[in-house]
């Protein structure tokens, strides 16, 4: 049985941890070749050992198209084609109206933002007819908690991105989407959620993150992955545009 990303090149952003690192996990096991990139070579190499063949990594700053520019090229010229391309970089800086810094509105709209923009442009040159985009975004995009305004609008720009990047595009075969996830079971979450309630409260945290949730429970990393494949892969062939929520029916109640 053929696998059904057998044999396609994907370049997944913030591949090094939590959500980006199980989308290059199930990705690989799917069958593609698969390029991961972040911030830092120790991580990305900590990464590579995990995802194990047919996993390399390159460090880029989304922000800097320059850098996005280079690893592309560097992908032209280790595997000659690009398929797919998962723009999942993303940081969350919180703070409620009032105290929002304009570092923190920089920071969040430059990565968040510019970031999926810098990942997406240079990407086109090389994308076939039938490759494929998948931006990484949030429910907070439409139900954003207190005090995460900055984050849910970010991830809400990202949307409108592509409902006219999807315009911009028409004839060229290629699809974007948005995959947007609530709350996943990361060590980001988690190192979070010791800070703000202390380590022994963590397992509980998450769990009664979970209760409100139609599943019970919150995601894990490869179930992102899952839906990412299936946005990437022939069986989404006649799906573009769309914002598909990986959340266990969170933004639907």
């Amino acid at each position: 049985m053929s696998l059904p990303l057998a044999e396609k090149v994907a370049v997944v952003t913030g591949g090094a941890s939590g959500v980006g690192l199980g989308i290059a996990q199930e990705f690989v096991a799917n069958g593609a070749h698969v390029v991961i990139t972040d911030l830092h070579q120790e991580a990305l190499d900590e990464a590579v050992a995990v995802i194990g063949p047919n996993c390399s990594g390159i460090v880029a700053d989304v922000t800097e198209l320059a850098d996005m520019e280079a690893a592309y090229r560097r992908v032209k010229e280790r595997h000659g084609r690009l398929d797919a391309v998962v723009a999942n970089a993303g940081i969350g800086a919180h703070a409620p109206l009032g105290a929002i810094t304009e570092e923190q509105f920089d920071r969040t709209f430059d990565v968040n933002a510019k970031g999926v923009l810098f990942t997406v442009q240079p990407a086109l040159a090389l994308l076939p007819p039938g490759g494929t985009v998948v931006v990484i975004g949030s429910t907070a995009s439409i139900r954003p908690p207190r005090g995460m305004s900055l984050y849910g609008g970010s991830k809400a720009a990202v949307r409108a991105f592509v409902r006219a990047w999807i315009q911009d595009t028409k004839g060229s075969g290629i699809r974007m989407n948005i995959l947007s996830p609530g709350a996943v079971d990361t060590d980001s979450l988690r190192s979070a959620l010791a800070m703000a309630q202390g380590a022994d409260h963590v397992d509980a945290a998450v769990r009664a993150m979970g209760e409100g949730n139609p599943t019970g429970r919150i995601a894990d990393p490869r179930e992102m992955g899952k839906a990412a494949v299936f946005l990437s892969s022939d069986a989404s062939s006649f799906i573009t545009g769309v914002e598909l929520f990986a959340d266990g029916g969170m933004a639907q109640v």
